[in-house]
């Protein structure tokens, strides 16, 4: 996806300006939704990155997935879900739009153009996210690092503040991929030396479309 594309999903999806709600901020690790709460909102990332985590019954910790810029949430709401069924978490500062399920269903009715997009965009995520699960069942750390990177690299792109890269550090990255902060450290050290990745003057991280070269060894 391109990073225009990206930036004007929310006019694609909303076309004719109907009105949803004011942005709502939230901080580095704060819960925007609970596992168990009542499912009553659809959530539009208008910036940052949110965590989706689940909890056994046995309280084992699993994460589902990480969306960014672009990307909607909670719409399990829409089709009479009670509870959400996981947690949404801010993993960096962020900005949300959230949608009131009654509203999200109006908007869906009355504008059917609306409601084709939208399910498109649900069938497209869905596929992202299932290709994440393979990518953290079948391909070595160094592999999902590297695709974790160019995907953050997307989510970022467009943006001329602080980027969500340079929000990063390697305990959060390790979290996302699955592996230690020393393995993430070890990895990156190695895309630097390959000149796969790059520090500008401000400590801020460059990443370049040649890691791709990773993930086809």
């Amino acid at each position: 996806m391109t990073p225009k594309k990206r930036a004007d999903k929310a006019q694609i999806l909303f076309p004719t300006g109907l009105p949803v709600s004011k942005p709502v901020r939230y901080d580095a690790g704060e819960t925007i939704f609970t596992q168990g709460d009542e499912c009553t909102d659809v959530g539009y990332i208008e910036e940052g990155i949110v965590k989706l985590m689940l909890i056994s019954n046995r309280g084992r910790r699993g994460i589902l997935g990480f969306l960014g810029r672009g990307d909607f949430f909670g719409e399990n709401c829409l089709n009479g879900q009670a509870f959400y069924s996981a947690s949404a978490v801010a993993l960096v500062p962020g900005s949300i739009i959230v949608i009131n399920r009654k509203k999200m269903l109006r908007i869906m009715i009355e504008e059917p153009a609306v409601c084709s997009r939208f399910i498109n965009y649900l069938l497209a995520r869905n596929h992202r996210i299932e290709q994440d699960l393979i990518d953290h069942l079948f391909n070595s750390s160094e592999k999902r690092l590297a695709r974790t990177l160019l995907l953050l690299a997307d989510y970022d792109a467009g943006h001329a503040d602080m980027t969500f890269l340079s929000r990063m550090n390697q305990d959060i990255l390790g979290e996302m991929v699955g592996t230690t902060r020393p393995r993430v450290n070890l990895f990156m050290n190695k895309f630097r030396k390959l000149g796969y990745i790059n520090y500008d003057k401000n400590g801020r991280l460059e990443v370049f479309k040649t890691l791709c070269k990773v993930l086809l060894e």
